[in-house]
């Protein structure tokens, strides 16, 4: 036999086989009947692994019991659909689906992804109940997905620090993400020359938060006080929607309360302050928050208050976002698409497939067809 002995495991070079044993794989059908490889393998001791190994062939990978033809097509069509269906088409099981998308990541995942890193993304997405989360790394250059990870903790973030390495995380110039502790913590300690640049959605849905806050707590007050209180109920949606997505309908009803209930009307137009600072030039952004800070922290609201308290303690990551121009849009786009992928699922008994699946769907990665 003419072939070298080559580890699958470490590609070193062996000699002195001393075993035989026949091994099939699947191969893509023909029409409809299915087709195996069959080949004599050998085995022999490998001078790298100190073990015995079983020869590596070019037309498998290391492990499987498929070609790299059938492995390649079902992980281009898993990119497209569900498992249950790639299943049902190409007669394998659920569990072998996953367990191919797994080789094929293994395989075709570039590990230079995390070189050269300047400005990355940080945020979570929920994988299963009961509060199970993931933690997503994005690369604002490319738009890929760079590392993903079990939970949503301090620890979580420094094992993907841990794997970047300290020479590629001094090259970090800036990080957007929400304002959550453990990740502002794993910053800290780990790359604190990179700017913390707060998403500016989650810094404009706090402030949604605090008006719905303010218009449960006025419909509380006018209940207890007697008053007709139910008309409020229908101010949700006038306070919370952009002023030029208002319907006509809507924009009565803030004229309606601005001359009814006042807090609720100032709580309004504190919201819709802070979101124009987002608009504002650069240069402009550090009066107009100073500005708003005074004017929330005065304006007798309780959840403003509390919510100024907290933007005045991360002031630099709210205008470090406005500066740089950074946000975690391109992230949450990238959560609705894990979210489709874990749902058309049916979701994952663990975590490993869903990671494997969303390196495969959003870490650039491109299967090239047998054809």
């Amino acid at each position: 036999m003419g072939r070298r002995l080559v580890c699958p495991r470490c590609g070193c070079l062996g000699r002195g086989a001393y075993d035989r044993r026949f091994r099939r794989w699947r191969h893509l059908d023909v029409a409809s009947t299915r087709l195996y490889v069959e080949c004599e393998l050998r085995r022999f001791p490998c001078p790298g692994c100190r073990r015995v190994v079983t020869e590596a062939v070019a037309w498998a990978r290391p492990g499987a019991r498929f070609t790299r033809d059938f492995e390649d097509v079902v992980a281009w069509l898993a990119q497209q659909a569900a498992f249950s269906v790639i299943g049902r088409l190409l007669r394998v099981s659920w569990r072998s689906v996953a367990r191919i998308v797994a080789r094929v990541v293994a395989d075709q995942l570039d590990q230079r992804r995390l070189r050269d890193l300047e400005r990355i993304g940080i945020d979570e997405v929920s994988d299963r109940r009961g509060h199970r989360y993931l933690t997503l790394v994005c690369d604002h250059r490319s738009g890929a997905v760079v590392w993903v990870g079990r939970d949503r903790s301090q620890a979580t973030l420094e094992r993907f620090f841990d794997q970047l390495g300290e020479a590629e995380a001094g090259k970090l110039r800036a990080v957007s993400l929400d304002m959550w502790a453990p990740y502002l913590n794993a910053l800290a300690a780990r790359v604190p020359q990179a700017r913390v640049c707060f998403d500016p959605f989650h810094v404009v849905q706090s402030a949604n938060w605090a008006v719905e806050r303010v218009r449960r707590q006025e419909w509380q007050r006018l209940r207890r006080s007697g008053r007709a209180a139910r008309w409020l109920k229908h101010t949700r949606w006038s306070v919370l929607k952009r002023p030029e997505r208002l319907s006509e309908r809507q924009a009565e009803t803030l004229v309606v309360l601005q001359r009814e209930n006042r807090r609720l009307y100032r709580g309004y137009l504190l919201k819709e302050q802070l979101r124009a600072i987002y608009q504002a030039d650069a240069g402009e952004a550090p009066r107009l928050l100073d500005a708003w800070l005074a004017w929330a922290s005065r304006s007798k609201l309780p959840p403003f208050v509390k919510l100024a308290r907290t933007l005045r303690q991360h002031k630099a990551g709210v205008l470090a976002a406005i500066e740089l121009g950074l946000s975690n849009s391109r992230l949450e786009a990238l959560n609705s698409k894990v979210r489709l992928i874990s749902h058309r699922s049916y979701g994952f008994h663990t975590a490993e497939p869903l990671i494997a699946l969303i390196y495969l769907c959003c870490g650039a990665i491109s299967v090239q067809l047998p054809t």
